[in-house]
């Protein structure tokens, strides 16, 4: 009786670890093609609409410029043209499938010796608007999977920028009803009626929150009243909770 009684406790913990094994299996295969689904997607929005982005990204850098630049210099007129130039050409990259790091870094030493070669203090507030412009596009990059920065490995806690990770990591998903929406997302794309009917909410309050994820690059949208999708950066940022999740909380 001892005997059968042990044995059958020992066969039932081996099925456990194998139940264990296919659950984490399961896990890994869905990441995987859900990974495979979030590639297919960007590829098709770097192969259909990467021209629209960087057409868009040109258009604001026209604007912004002339809104912010200094009005009453004389060497206004030139510096746009030469700003725009620049901003149209890093544009360009955005139709690229990939951008080295090495790429984007001299695009930012470009700007650093045009900054030195600047012969006005007052030149600090036009140069910022470039900076800020040229950052916008690179983020555009990075959550269309274009452009990833390289990580060093002796980076450490200490040096992780408090107020931005808080801002661009931590808000966004820090809300059930926007981590929600990045989990749908990341299954399939989504219209903005597939996700008022899972989330419940209409009109203002649900582009509250939509609004809150692309602001910080996590989903984009296709075109004007196009689909969803979640991008680079917010399939990371699900991984990574999904890991930090499964190590924190035992089966």
């Amino acid at each position: 009786m001892g005997t059968t009684l042990s044995s059958s406790l020992t066969e039932i913990r081996e099925l456990k670890k194998e139940v264990t094994g296919l659950r984490m299996d399961l896990k890994r295969f869905i990441e995987h093609a859900n990974q495979q689904h979030v590639q297919t997607a960007l590829t098709d929005l770097k192969q259909n609409y990467a021209g629209l982005f960087a057409n868009d990204q040109v258009e604001t850098a026209k604007s912004e410029l002339s809104a912010n630049m200094v009005t009453d210099c004389g060497m206004r007129d030139k510096c746009y043209g030469v700003f725009l130039d620049f901003l149209q050409n890093t544009s360009k990259h955005i139709k690229d499938g990939q951008v080295s790091e090495e790429i984007i870094q001299s695009y930012r030493d470009q700007l650093k010796n045009m900054r030195e070669a600047g012969p006005f203090d007052r030149c600090d507030t036009c140069f910022s608007q470039v900076y800020r412009l040229f950052e916008k596009q690179v983020d555009l990059m990075q959550s269309l999977g274009i452009y990833a920065e390289n990580s060093s490995t002796d980076d450490i806690i200490m040096d992780i920028p408090e107020e931005t990770a808080v801002r661009e990591l931590l808000e966004p998903i820090a809300n059930v009803l926007r981590f929600q929406i990045l989990k749908s997302l990341a299954a399939q794309t989504r219209t903005f009626s597939d996700i008022s009917a899972l989330t419940g909410l209409r009109g203002g309050n649900l582009l509250f929150h939509i609004k809150k994820l692309t602001d910080t690059g996590m989903i984009l949208q296709r075109h004007e009243r196009g689909d969803y999708v979640i991008t680079d950066k917010g399939f990371k940022t699900l991984n990574a909770v999904s890991e930090l999740y499964r190590e924190t909380h035992h089966p």
